[in-house]
């Protein structure tokens, strides 16, 4: 018999798990070497996922590791924003309270959305919430865990992840993705029965999986013998064999199922091993005092956790009664007390559950007023932090629209503030559904002013005027968008938009028209002109408004990006003059940005960059985040466009700087962008590759990362490796998607595209590319990308002059450039110096060009600082020279060479080796010969001369049993070759070859071999 034997409910061995506890103490060493880790811990509810992780704690501690567990807390069905996060920092703020203050310096208030305790958390936004919000506040948290974890080993465990709020997932997963530094292990567990097929954190573990820095680990049930070794622990005693047996039947090797059979045999209960887990727990609850029994039901409608004060308040019992309840519960191991004392949990979840199933209806709904009641009457019963969303969720599973509908608004607001937009919009869902339950008083005076920050002034006092349903749906539009819940913000929107339209409200008609186009060019649906082009409609002759102003400067910005000329300058202009009017200088500054831009575009330089400059003063003044980090993207790009790279480069290291004080890790990725692109211009090639990669990793949304993937397809270009460039492309044409296009982007594009066809022989497809672009044309304010195009459609036209596969549609081609060149300005240097090349370029398409032409090419870019444009002239130059003046050529020629070389751009090194190895000159100070007309011409690239033969043939397109034909050898003799050619040039095909050839004139146009030195 075993009711004598001392009894436990927890067995004192850990038994089983070796393998897993490894897994996490390497985890734990590894994170010691400085190594982050990244653990996911699944299995059944009572599989024994605490235990595992509670054995981790003991090696932790013994390692004088610091451990911090957050739980997700769960209030009916509701989780709590970002709650096990708050309680693990609240947990390492009090054990390091120094270092964490260190840690947060400067960023206080921001992060104190997370942990009131650092300060106060900003109340009104500065400037408008957008989608870098929230990434904002995860890029600090992760910083601020990596400092805390610089110097010592931090465990941080959040626990039942399967009742995370979606806050809360999005935070896990950035720190999963982004944390690269520190002695720091993050931990979660979760129920893997509970994860079905449309539970939310389904995708969410699918996306971890593909993580490579993520380890999982799945708890199985336990085995015949580890059962029988949790058994002997539990019971201070050997049990029977057919005891044993038939815990395992009945339990099936689930841990917490044999700690109650357990525990139940040896309490003697009378109905033996019950069919089910849930009627052990009830049976076991049931043995309680009935006021025990009735502070179990209290607390298992009150939450994961409930504070001491609250449940007296709701138990209405005198405290001695309490106190005995409480102590009979904590006895039988029903109930435990938190690691903080204040309050009481479950033991298990699954004993909560199963209380919390059986209480009625009625009895539920009767315990959630009481809590709402008792915690309305002293809101300090609880964090201030959890009020208001533990009252929202009380009210409303109390079933009282009256009072749940202003409590569950004043919950949105929370949400709000601390960036928790999926819970946000979860409770304004909510909002809607209970408004048409509400009485007319309540709604009669709910004020947009304390609910609705996106309400957009239509003349009316938002203080006075009565929250309108409407006003619920453009908080919920924004709150979706900035969630990512984009599909869902989209369909609020169109609705908001009818029904503002059918009650004739122009002003929230056209609001909502603009967040439709934001939603619709995010989601690549569109580029979102038709949504503000009806919204412009819609407040055409209004007077002056905020909504006016914001349509304004949208459509402005819009027409930066998509459309730059004098309509969108106006628009812009007008946008500037109607925000001032309604003071809203959030809108202003916006506006004044884009206005600068376009004022450069349409050729007032200095006016443009003084108005861009004043902006950049004033958001940093007013110490904006947004307006910060825009203008720090904006500025540079303009003036990199302008040839003022130098200048550039200053504001955009200021701008790394910002972006990394701010948090705003996307606006890092499109500063990096721009700093690459500022560094490719200034031959800082190595520099130009780490900016674009570092763009790459940390991009939140796809058009940096297209951008980045552009500027690393030029280098690949310019350093010889097409094969890399056509992926690139590829990678960048995938980010940029078919539906949103910009010329900022489609122009660069088209010059990738006809450089990787020119740089594979494929001339018509060039040609092609060229012929799309020229077609859909180069608005004003495009000329930086459109003369880069130019010039390369130019320069293949020149390399392929005589060759017969290049000569149809010579001529349109030809002109087609000369078309474009005239429609596009040169009102700075850098547009005048392209507007020289492209010049030079066409004339020596038509073998017209001379010393004179490249020679004013040259000096035009001798002036600015673009050392790989300037040795690509001067290599022309240097040709044009070798008949007039042998000496400037030698030297412009060793200039071009040292730079070519020091970029490591291979196809120009190659391209000046051989014109100086043909002309007979040295690119080193060595003597040259006298003379080279006379001088033997050596192998071109290492050819022989059967394979030059072969060469030329291949440049004019003969095929290989053309070429066995003409030079009396065999087919196979002439494959091999072709094969030995193409190796000795690094090229992938016949058509590079045959490119190669007539770019570096290998041959003359009419196929014979031209004098050394004219070359």
């Amino acid at each position: 018999m075993l009711g004598d034997v001392e009894t436990r409910s927890v067995s004192p061995v850990f038994v089983g798990r070796a393998g897993e506890l490894t897994a996490l103490t390497n985890a734990l060493s590894r994170a010691a070497a400085g190594e982050p880790q990244a653990l996911l811990v699944g299995g059944e509810a009572g599989v024994g996922k605490t235990r595992l992780v509670e054995e981790l704690f003991t090696e932790a501690c013994r390692r004088e590791a610091v451990v911090a567990v957050g739980g997700c807390v769960e209030i009916g069905a509701d989780g709590l924003p970002f709650a096990p996060f708050s309680t693990a920092l609240r947990t390492l703020h009090r054990r390091l309270p120094k270092e964490l203050a260190a840690a947060a310096a400067g960023q206080e208030d921001e992060l104190a959305r997370l942990l009131p305790e650092l300060g106060e958390a900003p109340r009104g936004q500065q400037g408008r919430h957008d989608e870098e919000g929230m990434a904002r506040l995860f890029e600090l948290t992760a910083r601020l865990l990596e400092r805390i974890a610089a110097d010592r080993t931090i465990v941080l465990v959040l626990e039942d992840l399967h009742w995370a709020d979606a806050s809360t997932r999005h935070l896990l997963a950035y720190l999963f993705r982004t944390l690269r530094r520190g002695r720091l292990v993050v931990i979660a567990t979760y129920r893997s029965d509970d994860v079905h097929r449309r539970h939310p954190l389904r995708p969410f573990l699918a996306e971890l999986d593909r993580m490579r820095t993520v380890q999982r680990i799945e708890l199985t049930r336990f085995n015949r013998a580890e059962v029988h070794r949790q058994m002997a622990g539990i019971l201070a005693a050997e049990p029977e064999p057919a005891t044993v047996d038939r815990v395992f039947e009945r339990s099936d090797g689930n841990a917490f199922f044999v700690e109650e059979l357990a525990c139940s045999m040896a309490n003697g209960c009378p109905t033996g091993l019950t069919d089910s887990l849930r009627d052990i727990l009830l049976v076991r609850v049931e043995a309680l005092p009935e006021d025990a029994q009735r502070v179990a039901r209290i607390v298992a409608e009150g939450g994961s956790t409930v504070e001491y004060g609250l449940l007296r308040a709701v138990a209405r019992l005198c405290e001695d009664d309490l106190i005995e309840a409480l102590r009979a519960a904590v006895g039988a191991n029903i109930l435990l007390a938190t690691p903080d004392g204040d309050g009481y949990r479950f033991r298990h979840s699954l004993a909560r559950e199963a209380v919390g199933d059986d209480l009625l209806p009625g009895e539920r709904s009767r315990l959630s007023r009481r809590y709402a009641e008792a915690l309305e009457a002293d809101p300090s019963l609880v964090r201030c932090e959890e009020r208001a969303m533990r009252l929202a969720s009380y009210w409303y599973h109390a079933h009282d629209a009256a009072k749940a509908l202003p409590a569950v608004l004043s919950a949105s607001v929370e949400a709000r503030r601390r960036h928790a937009y999926a819970e946000q919009l979860r409770l304004l869902g909510r909002a809607m559904e209970l408004w048409d339950s509400a009485p007319d008083e309540v709604r009669a005076a709910l004020r947009p002013v304390d609910y609705a920050e996106a309400y957009p002034p239509c003349g009316c006092d938002p203080a006075t005027t009565p929250l309108r349903f409407l006003d619920l749906m453009a908080e919920a539009s924004v709150a979706g968008r900035l969630s990512g819940e984009k599909e869902r913000a989209l369909k609020i929107t169109k609705r908001g938009q009818r029904l503002a339209e059918a009650e004739g409200d122009a002003l929230r008609g056209a609001w909502f028209s603009v967040q439709r186009s934001r939603l619709v060019s995010s989601l690549g649906r569109g580029d979102g002109w038709a949504e503000l082009a009806a919204a412009q409609e819609l407040v055409r002759g209004l007077p002056p408004s905020a909504v006016h102003a914001e349509v304004l400067a949208e459509a402005a910005n819009w027409g930066m990006v998509h459309d730059p000329g004098p309509g969108s300058l106006a628009t812009a202009e007008l946008a500037v003059e109607y925000a001032r009017m309604v003071g809203e200088e959030d809108n202003e500054l916006r506006a004044r940005l884009t206005l600068g831009s376009l004022m450069v575009d349409a050729g007032n330089v200095d006016e443009g960059l003084a108005e861009m400059y004043a902006v950049k003063e004033r958001a940093v003044a007013l110490d904006l985040p947004g307006h910060v980090g825009r203008t720090h993207v904006n500025l540079p790009s303009v003036l990199e466009g302008v040839g003022r790279s130098r200048e550039a480069v200053d504001i955009l290291a200021e701008g790394v700087e910002l972006s990394r004080k701010y948090g705003l890790l996307d606006t890092q990725a499109w500063v990096l962008v721009n700093l690459a692109e500022s560094y490719s211009s200034l031959g800082r090639w190595g520099e130009t590759t780490e900016a674009a990669e570092r763009a790459l990793r940390i991009a939140l949304s796809p058009k940096p990362r297209g951008f980045a993937a552009t500027r690393c397809a030029y280098l690949a270009l310019d350093r010889g490796d097409a094969a890399k460039a056509a992926e690139h492309l590829e990678a960048a044409r995938g980010h940029f998607g078919a539906n949103d296009p910009m010329p900022q982007s489609t122009i660069p594009l088209h010059t990738v595209a006809l450089s990787i066809a020119a740089a594979q022989g494929r001339v018509l497809d060039a040609r092609t590319e060229f012929e799309r672009a020229a077609t859909a044309g180069f608005p004003p304010g495009t000329q930086r990308y459109a003369w880069p195009l130019l010039r390369a459609a130019a320069t293949i036209e020149a390399d392929t002059r005589g060759l017969p596969a290049a000569e149809p549609g010579r001529a349109e081609a030809l002109e087609r450039i000369r078309k474009a060149a005239r429609t596009l300005v040169t009102a700075v240097p850098v547009w005048m110096a392209h507007e020289r090349w492209v010049r030079a370029e066409l004339l020596r398409a038509g073998g017209q060009d001379t010393a004179l032409d490249w020679a004013e090419a040259g000096k035009a870019f001798e002036a600015l600082e673009r050392p790989y444009d300037l040795a690509r002239v001067r290599h022309r130059w240097a040709e044009a020279l070798l008949q007039s003046d042998r000496a400037q050529a030698t030297e412009l020629l060793r200039q071009a060479a040292a730079t070519a070389q020091q970029l490591c751009a291979r196809p120009l090194s190659e391209d000046i080796e051989l014109l100086a190895q043909r002309a007979r000159i040295s690119l080193t100070d060595a003597p040259a010969p006298a003379t080279a007309a006379t001088a033997p011409r050596g192998p071109a690239l290492g050819l022989t001369r059967r394979e030059e033969d072969v060469l030329r043939l291949v440049a004019v397109g003969r095929s290989n049993r053309q070429i066995a034909e003409e030079l009396f050898i065999s087919p196979k003799t002439a494959s091999v070759h072709v094969s030995n050619i193409l190796a000795k040039l690094g090229v992938s095909g016949r058509g590079e070859a045959a490119a190669l050839a007539h770019r570096l004139r290998l041959f003359s146009p009419t196929g014979e071999e031209q004098p050394a030195a004219l070359a």
